[in-house]
């Protein structure tokens, strides 16, 4: 999807899940989350084109433009890390999303989550999460290492996850455990 395209994508996103988004201009003016998510669809692309020989190498950029947008809107996701469709970061602040996780579509992230790693990552390079489409990640959760969270998840507010939730899963507590969800 083009650019531009998966930026309206991501506007219109927002003001279909949050109740308290107004119109288009509003939305895109005071969203700090979505901020966030467009800054990343700007620096991810600068990362993946790899070194260059103007403008300090292109990684270089993305990560001084990561670093100034983490300043502005609280929100800190690497542009090394992937992420997919209609991704809703809501009250954004203190979110962190390391280099190599990976953030399936339709997922929503609230404030003060963290996709971290734990060291520098196992034989296939996998420092972060994994984390699976339409999973719901509540605010102060921790999900650490090279774990996947299976899609359809949800990870309850405050849970610290250091092993795989399986696809369709409800994992809560410190450190979570991970429970079917109930239909």
């Amino acid at each position: 999807m083009r650019l531009v395209a998966r930026l309206r994508e991501d506007l219109d996103t927002v003001r279909r899940r949050d109740p308290a988004a107004r119109g288009r201009v509003e939305t895109a003016l005071v969203y700090s989350g979505l901020h966030a998510v467009w800054a990343h669809r700007v620096t991810s692309r600068l990362w993946r084109a790899g070194p260059a020989p103007r403008l300090l190498g292109s990684r270089f950029a993305a990560r001084l433009l990561s670093q100034a947008v983490r300043s502005l809107t609280g929100v800190e996701i690497h542009p090394g890390a992937r992420l997919g469709a209609r991704l809703f970061i809501d009250h954004g602040m203190g979110v962190v999303i390391g280099e190599t996780a990976v953030v399936g579509d339709d997922c929503t992230i609230f404030h003060g989550v963290t996709l971290g790693g734990k060291g520098r990552g196992g034989a296939l390079g996998r420092r972060h999460p994994t984390v699976g489409d339409g999973v719901m990640i509540g605010a102060g959760a921790a999900v650490l290492g090279g774990v996947t969270v299976g899609s359809g998840s949800v990870v309850g507010a405050n849970a610290v996850v250091t092993k795989d939730v399986p696809a369709g899963s409800v994992a809560v507590g410190v450190p979570a455990v991970a429970r079917p969800r109930r239909p």
